[in-house]
């Protein structure tokens, strides 16, 4: 189907749609974009729309910083949006209302940019097709249900059960009753999905209260799986305020309580199937490469895993959070997880990334250790068990500080994701930082008063 004929037949379709929203995903993983009267839907699919093009670079405020002259410098250009096909869809969360997937393009050259976060997870996987081989992908998404006021200090407050109105006050992890519970909004977020033909799979009551996790099918193109995370992103939160609550993906929005991750899913699949199947001559040599690449990625990597001050706080001692490079088979302790299951579908579980992380720049730093260790055959050693995450790797960068010097005395990232943009990354998550910092806390001053 051509872009022309998708857009005709969808206006055809939805005579009751008067408006789209362009989404596009900047560096911190959020939403933004246009909201397009009907009268400009097909123009956008004729001739795109343009938006500035140092969109992709702000901070999580939507701030810029003029990252390596990208904003001020250079006079601020537009770039020009297109759409991705087939990713025209109704927005059930709200009346009359579409959206559609964008992409940005440098609006001289017509080429991609260089420092969009999409961009940079095409030219990864491209580094496949060297190997004869495809990733398989899938990602999973914890966050929580809260309430949508806030206390007195700005903090988040516990969700109200539908079911009495009270505020919850503990998880309870695999609850079918909290399933029961939330089941109308649940019900209401399955729906707008299949509406958004969003593979949703397995869904589950997590550790908080009010945690839960939604999990999306696997598949053979990163890219789309990462469009499937980011928009899943959008249809939880815009169906939580629909219904009267609000959802969070900061990774620990109450202390003390659970963290929220995004996990990623990955095998690698030839004509023969997948390369990890244990029925496969080396199977296990490549495993190991696979995993050795991304031990070896790992602290370069944690700027974007652990994007700010919040996420770092998920780090801890015993917490089914990975403080360690280890690996081994059914065991949540690691940062590289073996899950049960059939062995024609083995596969490596990454556990490190927070929740809020971009999608498609976890995924492409994931790829880019996957094919680093199978390039340079590389060998994780012996496979933990019990629990390893009862210690702190002193040596990785589990502060945001010195995650961001990692980031930028990168190795191996640079040959991945572009030569410039482990730099461009770190002045956007540096500039954020200096001036979240500005910022005198309240425990400051009961501190240091």
């Amino acid at each position: 189907m051509t872009a022309r004929t998708e857009v005709a037949e969808f206006l055809d379709n939805n005579r009751d749609i008067t408006h789209l929203d362009t989404v596009l995903i900047d560096l911190c993983g959020q939403a933004y974009g246009k909201r397009l009267p009907r009268a400009h839907i097909e123009k956008l699919y004729q001739n795109g729309t343009p938006v500035c093009a140092a969109m992709s670079l702000v901070d999580v405020q939507g701030n810029t910083a003029d990252p390596m002259g990208h904003g001020f410098s250079d006079g601020d250009p537009d770039a020009i949006v297109r759409p991705v096909p087939g990713r025209l869809v109704r927005s059930p969360w709200a009346t009359g209302l579409a959206q559609v997937l964008c992409e940005p393009e440098d609006a001289a050259t017509g080429k991609p940019l260089w420092f969009d976060p999409r961009t940079v997870l095409k030219q990864v996987v491209d580094r496949f097709s060297d190997l004869n081989l495809t990733p398989v992908t899938a990602v999973e998404l914890e966050f929580y249900f809260i309430s949508a006021e806030r206390d007195e200090d700005g903090a988040p407050q516990a969700a109200k059960s539908p079911r009495n109105d009270r505020p919850e006050t503990a998880g309870k992890v695999l609850s079918l009753d909290k399933m029961d519970e939330f089941a109308p909004l649940i019900a209401a977020i399955e729906t707008a999905c299949q509406t958004q033909n969003l593979p949703t799979s397995t869904m589950i009551s997590e550790y908080g209260p009010g945690q839960f996790e939604i999990n999306l099918e696997h598949g053979d193109d990163p890219v789309k799986a990462c469009d499937d995370a980011v928009l899943l992103r959008r249809c939880i939160t815009s169906l939580a305020r629909a219904n009267g609550l609000d959802a969070t993906f900061m990774s620990v929005p109450f202390p003390g309580q659970s963290g929220s991750g995004m996990h990623i899913h990955a095998s690698l699949a030839n004509d023969a199937g997948n390369m990890f199947d244990p029925a496969r001559k080396e199977s296990d040599t490549k495993l190991s490469a696979a995993i050795a690449g991304l031990q070896e990625i790992h602290a370069e990597a944690m700027a974007i895993f652990a994007p700010n001050l919040n996420v770092y706080r998920r780090y801890v001692a015993d917490n089914f959070t990975p403080v360690t490079t280890d690996w081994g088979d059914n065991n949540r302790s690691v940062a590289f997880r073996i899950p049960s299951g059939p062995a024609s579908a083995r596969r490596i579980e990454h556990r490190a990334a927070g929740a809020e992380a971009n999608p498609y720049l976890v995924m492409a730093a994931v790829l880019a250790g996957i094919h680093h260790g199978l390039t340079n055959r590389l060998d994780a050693g012996a496979r933990s068990t019990g629990n390893v995450g009862a210690e702190v790797d002193q040596l990785l960068p589990l502060s945001l500080w010195r995650a961001l010097d990692a980031i930028r005395n990168a190795k191996i990232l640079p040959g991945y994701l572009g030569p410039d943009y482990c730099q461009i990354y770190a002045e956007v998550k540096q500039a954020e930082f200096a001036a979240f910092m500005e910022t005198i806390s309240r425990q400051e001053y009961d501190w240091y008063l």
